[in-house]
């Protein structure tokens, strides 16, 4: 769970430096958006191949993998002159952050008892939202007085010393060690998982909904510091708050789910309800206190989508040796959204004001309802009960 918080910290401590880089390195607001959503790179053009790859090279080896190479490009991204070589980092910690992303939901499921193991997963859902909102809150004690350079900094040092806990506890672990399992070959195994409508259902929902996540949070700060006059270390720690309150939602699905209520009515109310709390974040004439309260109602109430989906991963994977590439699969799903979420709105933002990303919150998260209900479709006709918590 450390790992997946600390690895989080490369995602949250890029909204409050965007007016410092912008300062700095004369970065534009399209660029802006790309420094948000890079990080996610790797992993939506590879989840699903890096998951099986931990299959084979060792779920915790690739944890280590992982974390070191998010401490290395941090540290080299302070050092960056420019935006493009700025870029450049922003992959290789997209790189080392989908290693930890991908790797860890397995080992998690090893060391559970069976009776735990939707409550673990709900659990883990909640490592963005706290890795990220902890990460707002470091930067915007830090930004005032520095620059981003400095939160890159410590980025990479708390990096660094998760790394030297996971090696220490790998001397303690052996059951964590890799398992000797066989495999179907890897490109037959990634065609079982990318046909299967279910985990493709789950992917399509959790990209619908990072799509609109990062959108509202990733522009937060700029929102309140052009249009409501906040400083940085103020729009920082807002941000961060409304991060960390999608905790609550994430725990909130297994409990949920646990007590009966089913998948669909979770996920599709959440993302139509919600649709028209994002969309009051951004248009005219919304009192400025009332904005940044949709934003926290937004955050806390959203969470459920991704609690929810993550418990349906062991019910959908086409078999139970393949649902870490089905979680790769909904990581795949993920980053696309993360990547194309940010740059869209700052494009939306340049060329027709902040009331046009309210369009693109508003299609994202009835494009994640719809995906909800197919996924309720197919768990009715193929797995008839799994839509109820008790799956």
């Amino acid at each position: 769970m450390a790992a997946g918080i600390v690895a989080a910290f490369h995602v949250g401590k890029v909204p409050p430096s965007i007016p410092s880089i912008r300062e700095d390195l004369g970065a534009s607001l399209r660029q802006a958006g790309w420094l948000l959503s890079t990080v996610n790179l790797i992993t939506a053009l590879g989840g699903m191949a890096i998951a099986l790859t931990a299959d084979r090279f060792g779920h915790r080896r690739l944890v280590l993998l992982g974390t070191g190479l998010c401490a290395l490009a941090s540290l080299l991204g302070a050092f960056a002159g420019g935006v493009d070589l700025l870029l450049v980092w922003r992959v290789v910690e997209g790189l080392g952050f989908i290693a930890v992303a991908v790797a860890v939901p397995t080992l998690l499921l090893r060391i559970a008892s069976t009776a735990d193991q939707r409550l673990t997963m709900a659990v883990w859902t909640t490592y963005m939202p706290a890795g990220a909102g902890t990460m707002m809150l470091i930067a915007a004690m830090i930004l005032p007085d520095t620059s981003w350079r400095v939160v890159w900094l410590v980025a990479s040092a708390v990096s660094a010393l998760m790394l030297a806990a996971l090696l220490l506890g790998a001397l303690k672990r052996r059951e964590l060690d890799r398992l000797p399992t066989s495999h179907h070959p890897v490109l037959e195994e990634m065609r079982e998982v990318a046909t299967s409508g279910g985990p493709l259902a789950i992917a399509l929902c959790f990209g619908a909904y990072s799509c609109c996540w990062f959108a509202v949070v990733g522009f937060l700060p700029t929102l309140q510091i052009d249009r409501l006059g906040f400083s940085t270390s103020t729009a920082a720690i807002v941000t961060a708050l409304v991060a960390m309150v999608n905790i609550t939602g994430n725990l909130s699905a297994g409990w949920l789910l646990h007590h009966g209520v089913s998948r669909v009515v979770v996920i599709v109310g959440a993302a139509i309800t919600m649709s028209f709390c994002a969309a009051g974040i951004f248009v005219d004439g919304v009192p400025d206190v009332l904005r940044l309260v949709l934003a926290g109602i937004y955050s806390a109430v959203i969470g459920v989508i991704p609690g929810s989906l993550f418990t349906a991963i062991p019910v959908h994977a086409p078999r139970p040796q393949l649902a870490g590439a089905a979680t790769g699969l909904l990581m795949q799903g993920s980053n696309i959204g993360s990547l194309l979420g940010p740059p869209i709105t700052g494009a939306l933002v340049a060329a027709a004001g902040w009331p046009s990303a309210a369009w693109l919150t508003t299609i994202a998260l009835w494009v994640a309802a719809g995906a909800g209900l197919f996924l309720h479709w197919r768990e009715k006709r193929t797995i008839p009960g799994a839509s109820q918590g008790t799956a």
